[in-house]
């Protein structure tokens, strides 16, 4: 079957790692595990970051990539793929298992034909909901949606400020930050990212990466890291959340504890999300009509345009792969 699979990890040249060709269709481990023939598939950071090694050894390739996938199960049901892989013996929070993984970690991923994975992991796509929109949802807009609503502590009307203004997390925060009743900013460093969130998305206001805001906000999303660390507990009021989620610029800012103990703001990790919580974001996206922030989608066949375009930090929303 044709895939997209990192054949080597490189640190400094990541694309070049990135290897498009025929790959052995997947065999299900145990008897639990079913085929999803793929319609659709959407790229992830995580992705990149797997390129670079991040998670992934020398002794796991080739690896095909990707963790998101909507298509048609062996039963012929329409169907998306939740990402996170744990213990079959685990019960609770999957993401706090700590043996959990996700495709294209431990297992082969999605950017593929198939893809075989727990028949658990599969619920049923939303009839109104194209493959491609819902390819978006399993990794970064169940991401944003657990930042929201699960960890933030937001109640409708309170005030969120989303750092970042282009990427897929951070377009997935501020469209259903507004579907919730909630006030939402963004920061961005481009002019064209900023107006977009407003004019598109449907943001309350927009500002330079950095700035200097109207008021103190009540939670802020943070996904970027060291370059946004210190402007995210300066922009919080006193007995404010900050959800951070990723650190795409580095993990190691100055954790600023002075103004985290005399302000006791909290700071709350997430990560990724669980199967009913997917479950909870197609009900939403269903019944309040929200759709994914789409950048473009591709033919498999062209997946390092969409890699390039993600490595120069030249997307508004996601890049959706299609077979």
């Amino acid at each position: 079957m044709f895939a997209a699979y990192a054949a080597r990890l490189d640190s400094q040249d990541p694309l070049s790692a990135l290897e498009l060709g025929e790959r052995p269709d997947p065999e299900p481990p145990t008897p639990d595990w079913v085929r999803v023939d793929v319609r659709a598939s959407a790229l992830n950071h995580h992705d990149l970051w797997s390129l670079r090694g991040v998670g992934l050894a020398e002794k796991q390739l080739p690896m095909i990539l990707g963790c998101d996938a909507a298509g048609v199960d062996e039963d012929g049901n329409e169907v998306v793929v939740h990402a996170v892989v744990s213990d079959p013996n685990w019960r609770g929070d999957e993401t706090l298992d700590p043996r959990r993984s996700l495709l294209s970690e431990r297992y082969q991923g999605t950017f593929a034909e198939r893809v075989v994975v727990p028949r658990a992991n599969l619920l049923p796509k939303p009839a109104g909901m194209s493959f491609e929109d819902a390819a978006c949802l399993p990794t970064s807009w169940l991401t944003a949606y657990r930042m929201l609503f699960t960890q933030s502590g937001l109640r409708p009307g309170d005030t969120v400020l989303v750092q970042g203004a282009g990427g897929g997390v951070s377009t997935a925060l501020v469209v259903l930050g507004k579907a919730a009743g909630y006030r939402v900013w963004v920061t961005g460093r481009g002019e064209e990212k900023r107006s977009r969130a407003v004019e598109t998305l449907g943001a309350d206001a927009a500002f330079e990466a950095g700035a200097r805001l109207p008021e103190r906000v009540d939670a802020v999303m943070e996904t970027v890291g060291e370059a946004t660390w210190s402007h995210s507990l300066k922009s919080l009021r006193p007995g404010g959340t900050l959800v951070c989620s990723g650190a795409t610029s580095g993990a190691n800012p100055p954790a600023e504890l002075n103004r985290v103990f005399f302000l006791q703001l909290r700071v709350v990790g997430s990560t990724m999300g669980t199967r009913d919580e997917l479950a909870g974001l197609l009900r939403l996206c269903e019944q309040a009509g929200v759709r994914p922030v789409v950048d473009r989608v591709l033919p498999l066949s062209q997946a390092k345009e969409g890699f390039t375009a993600m490595a120069a930090g030249d997307l508004f929303g996601k890049v959706v792969f299609t077979l």
